[in-house]
């Protein structure tokens, strides 16, 4: 038995949440009534809820439950391993998540430097989450895509074929048809996007101007949260290459220009901290903040492919942002204007 129960305006269900709070007229929600069968008889809560659903996806099912929305002969249980009976009757109030509302579109300003009908760059601030994610289900780059062109939602993920880490700044290319994901899908793998970027990293350089960091990664084994140069022959992981360039450099730290041959998670910033060089302010990898820069030192200034429909040529650049910018000035790292090329030294600010 199921029954449509629009919530009255003010009242909530068992938990309520903030899209709960923001629109409580927009809030349904439907309530089913099941009984535990001989199939189910001994299973987990969770498991027996999506047998018993299952047009309703199993991690969704044990949302709904830790909100609360799930009662057992009447009474509420939260526990997932709870083992259920033949003939206990379940009640389940079928309502919107955070993590089931995630993909909806959402009005924000984007900073958008090339736009076209196939597909458009955008300059994503340091703090803006790209995907939503646990503890991130709304005010994403994917929620403003979403709101800022209707096309977005025919697409899976907005369009988005890369990433950048919440606190790294800078460029991002998002296609705006399938057909043209699937070309910059194919541009990335075969590595026929050129990425740069600037950072700001610990401690004066050490040798060469130019290095070329070829040292694979994986998960760090002490330290599932972070990842980490590995001997492939020990632990999983696969090759990755950072080209680097000292760009300016003093006691206190360096400027330096990195260049992905590869796209690993938090490539720049493991193997910059593999070099004895962390980023500013990147707790993860050693980093401590300087000069009121609060989040890790790093900005996709380029970008650079052929266009996957027209052809043509594409080199797109984001200026330094404010906070990257002051920290730079404040270290006084002052790059020599010799033998750096006439777009480095616009993002840098020289004329």
């Amino acid at each position: 038995m199921s029954t449509l129960q629009p919530l009255a305006q003010g009242e909530a269900g068992p938990a309520s949440t903030e899209a709960d709070e923001a629109d409580p007229e927009a809030i349904q929600t439907e309530l089913r009534t099941l009984t535990v069968g001989a199939a189910q008889h001994g299973l987990r809560l969770d498991k027996a809820l999506s047998d018993l659903v299952p047009e309703l996806s199993r991690s969704y099912l044990q949302q709904l439950q830790s909100l609360g929305c799930v009662r057992l002969d009447g009474q509420v249980v939260l526990k997932h391993a709870h083992k259920v009976k033949a003939g206990e009757v379940l009640a389940v109030e079928i309502r919107p998540t955070e993590q089931s509302q995630a993909f909806r579109p959402e009005q924000m300003p984007l900073d958008v430097v090339y736009e076209d009908a196939h597909l458009l760059v955008v300059n994503k601030p340091a703090g803006l989450v790209v995907h939503p994610a646990p503890g991130h289900w709304s005010g994403t780059l994917l929620n403003g895509l979403l709101g800022r062109d209707v096309r977005a939602q025919q697409l899976p993920r907005a369009g988005i074929v890369h990433r950048l880490d919440k606190d790294t700044s800078g460029l991002m290319v998002v296609a705006r048809e399938r057909s043209t994901m699937d070309a910059l899908v194919r541009l990335i793998a075969a590595r026929a996007v050129s990425r740069q970027y600037l950072a700001l990293a610990h401690r004066a350089w050490q040798g060469p101007l130019q290095r070329s960091v070829q040292a694979p990664m994986g998960r760090d084994p002490r330290n599932r949260l972070r990842m980490a140069v590995v001997d492939l022959a020990q632990h999983p992981g696969k090759e990755a290459r950072t080209d680097v360039t000292c760009v300016a450099s003093q006691a206190q730290g360096c400027l330096v220009r990195c260049s992905l041959h590869t796209g690993r998670t938090h490539q720049i910033r493991v193997h910059m901290a593999h070099l004895g060089h962390p980023l500013w302010a990147d707790a993860l990898y050693g980093g401590t903040p300087l000069h009121g820069l609060q989040r890790q030192a790093l900005h996709a200034f380029r970008l650079a492919f052929a266009h996957p429909v027209t052809g043509q040529a594409l080199e797109l650049f984001a200026p330094l942002p404010d906070d990257f910018r002051q920290a730079m000035q404040q270290a006084e790292l002052q790059p020599a204007a010799q033998g750096l090329e006439q777009s480095l030294l616009q993002v840098l600010g020289y004329n």
